[in-house]
């Protein structure tokens, strides 16, 4: 296997994290359009330029000093506005709208996998071009497991809290939503506790032992050997 520089390991995988994290947002905004909210759509958001969405910290210093450092990948963009009294039916269709961000990682792990399966296909006298494809294809892969993974927590304001919201009763449902305000640093204690690794990644291996046995190859090992 090639060695990467720290430059080409940049470079290989930045463009993946880029698309998990502005294809999810844009799903949400799309899927609110959908079903009457155009909230987004006003403010400029489904727009797929990454610089729209991206969060200097969330986005790029938190996801690269993980990387690096734990070799788990961790952070968020800047959430899509949504209104949710703007939709035609805000409880029924709020999670719809939830779903749609994990949903488009889901679909986004799929492609990355086919990418990776071609670039396993390709002969070794163009390495040049299968090696980075191999890396960045293992990393679009693994960053939307995360993803995917992550934001069907029900803690908010991740995906997982707006679907199990649309289920709970109304006056339940407002309770649940009282804990917005304190979800990040909820998140970021589970996270530098140690718990949130815990909870997530016998999931995330489970999701990508089944993308891996496709691939034919260990998927988590190459996203290992990349960022070693």
């Amino acid at each position: 296997m090639i060695e990467l520089s720290l430059i080409q390991k940049i470079i290989v995988a930045v463009p993946p994290i880029l698309l998990a994290v502005t294809l999810h947002e844009v799903a949400h905004g799309w899927m609110a359009k959908l079903y009457g909210d155009r909230t987004a759509e006003m403010m400029g958001r489904l727009s797929l330029n990454p610089i729209k969405h991206i969060d200097p910290v969330g986005t790029i210093l938190l996801p690269a000093v993980m990387a690096f450092t734990t070799g788990f990948i961790f952070g968020w963009a800047k959430p899509v506005p949504i209104s949710f009294n703007h939709l035609r039916n805000p409880k029924k269709d709020m999670a719809k709208v939830a779903l749609a961000g994990p949903g488009a990682n889901l679909i986004m792990m799929i492609l990355w996998v086919i990418f990776l399966k071609i670039a396993l296909l390709l002969p070794e006298s163009i390495s040049w071009l299968s090696i980075p494809l191999l890396y960045m294809a293992s990393i679009g892969v693994y960053i939307n497991c995360i993803l995917m993974v992550l934001n069907l927590l029900p803690i908010p304001p991740l995906d997982g809290s707006r679907i199990l919201a649309s289920y709970l009763p109304g006056p339940l449902a407002y309770k649940f939503s009282k804990i917005e305000p304190y979800g990040l640093i909820i998140l970021v204690a589970l996270l530098f506790l140690g718990l949130l690794g815990i909870i997530l990644l016998p999931v995330v291996n489970a999701v990508m032992g089944l993308f891996s046995s496709f691939a034919g190859i260990d998927i988590s090992r190459l996203v290992y050997i990349l960022f070693s």
